[in-house]
């Protein structure tokens, strides 16, 4: 998967990660560039330092430690040499470039009136390489649909960082909205699917148009605010499924609340370890409470190659734990 993003970088990371074995190249997960400190790069549970010579070594004084010039060639190219069109991104943190790859920023901020106005000095880049990978929603979605309106559940997907709610829940709004619900018992069409697509992760659009298959019949607000992403595709859209990434925010439920009125099913994700971490977080907590989702689907930590999905009702109770694909 490296070869989708080694364009994108300057020269120096080029021929360092280019020179990793193609295995690791293939499953690279995050690039770490942190200025005047070792590249480190890691792929599924492991993690290691890059060599000058583009090896895989432990010790950090062997590791190459990337420049003053490099970080700012790579933050350079990473903008397409226009810092001011990405202002708004940068002051939150990231940066979502071509092919929905997201880079975490940190360095000095700089303040107005209390709140950070920018990110000055960028010291440390965390390169996440998005990946498609079609197929990880097969097993549970059977599980979250609703028999009684021939769709699926209102669905809260749970886990920490990095553990593939992005990837579920953009292959969900593919099998969705090609109707390949999957079951034996399951027989319906496809569905208008919506997506909220704040960070530009989900569907990788370029020029509005995705660049991952997310379906026919699959509609995409790209690099909108969710709430009001979600409140444009309510007024003006009218999907049958509103699929949206990392709620946690006030404006959020109010948003999942007025499509659950209006008769639109709702998949979320959210950060957090399990059920009961969500229930801790005011926004989630009340959300929870009013029965607004009726599946939960917790991701569980991988080991090795594998993945697993423990899925529960609207009580939070336990119905079945998954083996998936690794995502």
């Amino acid at each position: 998967m490296l070869d989708s993003i080694l364009h994108l970088l300057p020269q120096t990371f080029r021929f360092l990660l280019a020179a990793l074995p193609p295995d690791v190249q293939a499953s690279v997960e995050e690039i770490r560039v942190r200025e005047s400190r070792p590249l480190e790069i890691s792929w599924g549970d492991r993690y290691t330092f890059v060599s000058e010579r583009g090896e895989m070594v432990t010790q950090e004084t062997k590791a190459y430690k990337p420049t003053r010039q490099d970080c700012l060639s790579l933050l350079e190219m990473l903008t397409n040499h226009s810092l001011y069109t990405f202002e708004e991104e940068l002051r939150r943190g990231y940066i979502t470039i071509a092919g929905g790859h997201r880079v975490g920023l940190a360095g000095r901020t700089v303040l107005d009136q209390g709140h950070v106005k920018q990110i000055r000095d960028v010291s440390s880049f965390n390169i996440r390489i998005a990946r498609e990978i079609q197929g990880v929603g097969q097993e549970v979605l059977p599980q979250l649909f609703d028999p009684l309106l021939r769709s699926i559940h209102h669905t809260l997907i749970i886990s920490p960082p990095q553990h593939g709610k992005t990837t579920l829940i953009r292959d969900l709004a593919r099998l969705i909205s090609r109707g390949e619900w999957g079951g034996s018992n399951v027989s319906t069409t496809g569905k208008k699917v919506g997506v909220v697509d704040e960070r530009s992760e989900l569907a990788a659009c370029v020029k509005g148009v995705p660049r991952f298959d997310l379906g026919p019949r699959t509609d995409v607000m790209d690099g909108c605010p969710k709430a009001e992403g979600m409140m444009m595709m309510i007024r003006s859209l009218s999907p049958d499924i509103l699929i949206v990434d990392e709620i946690g925010r006030p404006e959020d439920a109010d948003a999942i609340h007025e499509a659950v009125h209006t008769g639109i099913r709702v998949v979320a994700t959210a950060h957090g370890a399990d059920y009961e971490d969500v229930r801790r977080r005011p926004v989630l907590k009340q959300l929870l409470e009013e029965g607004v989702f009726t599946r939960y689907v917790i991701l569980h930590r991988r080991k090795g190659a594998q993945a697993s999905y423990r899925i529960l009702d609207c009580q939070g109770k336990a119905l079945e734990l998954y083996p998936v694909r690794k995502g």
